[in-house]
């Protein structure tokens, strides 16, 4: 028996007959195809299903959850519901009740166009256009490629959400993916570039990100790493970042610690705390610190218009102009806070239940160009991509090593510098932002988060930007 919207429907019905006061069913399938290739040659290629039902219920304060894969069939998904149930029931024992927040929920249908259609082109096609972006690589004298491995990964995601207070929710996302590692030797050093590109849509993803553009530009970096540039400088001084900078740092240093689970401590085990626990409200930083998580950007790799949990997703800022502003939120979360969820559920296949996650974090672009970012600063440098970065576990102090970057000398880029290291909290960052770039761009992403852990795709972005007497380590 194949499930829908009326299965669905009925999964619902039996949850709230015996006893849930909120249910859900969520019919969620995931079809993949993956290539890999080592040195210009294929080493993998896989297909993967991964689909099933996943059930919620709420009895008395206690949220139950159960999944079922949908070759169990009918009555695995009705067995999955009296888990779900069951387990509800048994943590409604627990003195911290679980609620879910009254919502605006969706009843829509939501599919996301191909331009080049992902079964339009044979498996040979898509090798063959891995193939040529691999041969497209040129090492520069002095340089030596060791390795270059090519991840390739194409899904199309299809989800059904029925709620038992009117949510029904059907949607189609086909995803792009490349990710690749180039390791490279020269000037007696070693360095390696990992990058991964994404987007919703068809086979034009990698079209619309110039993925053979992206990979020899990487092998330029690496060249000026290994045999041009200097030595890194230290101390303090006005340091200009690259819209790949930006996207980092909003991401680990904005987006992570406003996911209001972790606030509360839930994912403390995990992944983490969050500053906002103790820092509820306040000034994070300068006026240019505006930071903003939007699932609704076309084509992007975190898109979606209504959450797992059946709520319109909106673009929320999480800094405002250098204030505390939003927290991310699903309905359970929302119900703590008071407030309405703002669509952050999000849950990574069937067999997971939904919790805050980002989408396309970025900071807010200004109104200046990277000419006059640079022109201002007598001394200083310019970090454009980045090769490693940590953050503490309440996402407060961090550590970001640049891969490419250039001194600045009277406004005026100089001679490259190799490893320069920024070291600074999160306040100190946002709050020495003086300058902001009108150009916006954006990075793909894997975000890792939960136990057992899930891993759901994002953007991450900015414009250029401009840091007054930030430490380079």
């Amino acid at each position: 028996m194949s499930l829908g919207p009326d299965e669905l429907s009925r999964l619902v019905e039996r949850m709230a007959s015996a006893g849930a006061g909120y249910a859900e069913a969520r019919l969620h399938s995931i079809e993949g195809f993956s290539v890999v290739l080592m040195d210009g040659r294929v080493v993998s290629v896989g297909r993967e299903s991964v689909e099933g039902v996943a059930l919620r219920a709420l009895v008395g304060g206690g949220l139950g959850f159960a999944s079922s894969p949908l070759s169990a069939g009918w009555e695995g998904a009705v067995e999955a519901a009296s888990r779900a149930v069951a387990s509800a029931r048994a943590a409604s024992a627990s003195p911290d009740g679980t609620a879910m927040a009254p919502a605006r929920l969706g009843r829509a249908r939501v599919e996301v166009a191909e331009r080049i259609p992902l079964d339009s082109l044979s498996i040979e096609d898509k090798i063959s256009r891995l193939v040529e972006a691999y041969k497209s690589l040129e090492a520069p004298g002095g340089l030596e490629l060791q390795s270059v491995v090519i991840h390739y990964s194409e899904s199309v995601e299809r989800k059904v959400l029925v709620t038992s207070d009117g949510a029904l929710v059907e949607s189609r996302t086909p995803r792009v993916e490349v990710f690749y590692n180039i390791t490279a030797k020269g000037g007696g050093r070693r360095a390696n570039r990992w990058f991964q590109i994404g987007g919703t849509g068809g086979f034009e993803v990698l079209d619309d990100a110039g993925l053979e553009e992206a990979m020899r530009g990487d092998v330029e970096s690496l060249a000026v790493n290994l045999l041009k540039a200097s030595p890194p400088p230290r101390g303090v001084m006005d340091v200009v970042l690259s819209p790949e900078l930006a996207g980092i740092i909003a991401h680990e240093a904005a987006g992570h610690p406003s996911e209001a689970d972790r606030v509360l401590g839930r994912e403390a085990a995990q992944a983490g705390l969050s500053f906002r626990s103790w820092m509820r409200e306040g000034v994070i930083g300068s006026e240019y610190a505006t930071v903003i998580d939007d699932p609704t950007i076309p084509g992007s790799f975190g898109f979606y218009l209504y959450d797992d949990e059946g709520v319109p997703a909106r673009p929320r800022r999480l800094y405002d102009r250098g204030r505390l502003a939003e927290l991310l939120h699903n309905r359970e979360t929302a119900a703590v806070y008071g407030v309405e969820s703002n669509a952050a559920a999000r849950a990574a296949d069937y067999k997971s239940e939904p919790i805050v996650r980002m989408a396309n974090t970025y900071i807010a672009p200004g109104d200046y160009s990277f000419e006059e970012l640079v022109e201002d600063v007598k001394d200083g440098v310019y970090i454009r991509k980045y090769m490693e970065w940590n953050i503490d576990d309440v996402r407060w102090g961090q550590r970001y090593v640049g891969l490419e970057a250039y001194r600045i000398r009277g406004g005026r880029l100089a001679e490259p510098v190799r490893d320069v290291v920024l070291e600074a909290t999160t306040a100190e960052i946002f709050s020495s932002i003086d300058a902001a770039g009108r150009d916006l761009e954006f990075y793909a992403g894997t975000c890792g988060k939960g136990e057992p852990a899930q891993g759901v795709p994002v953007w991450m972005g900015g414009p250029h930007i401009r840091l007054r007497g930030v430490r380079l380590a």
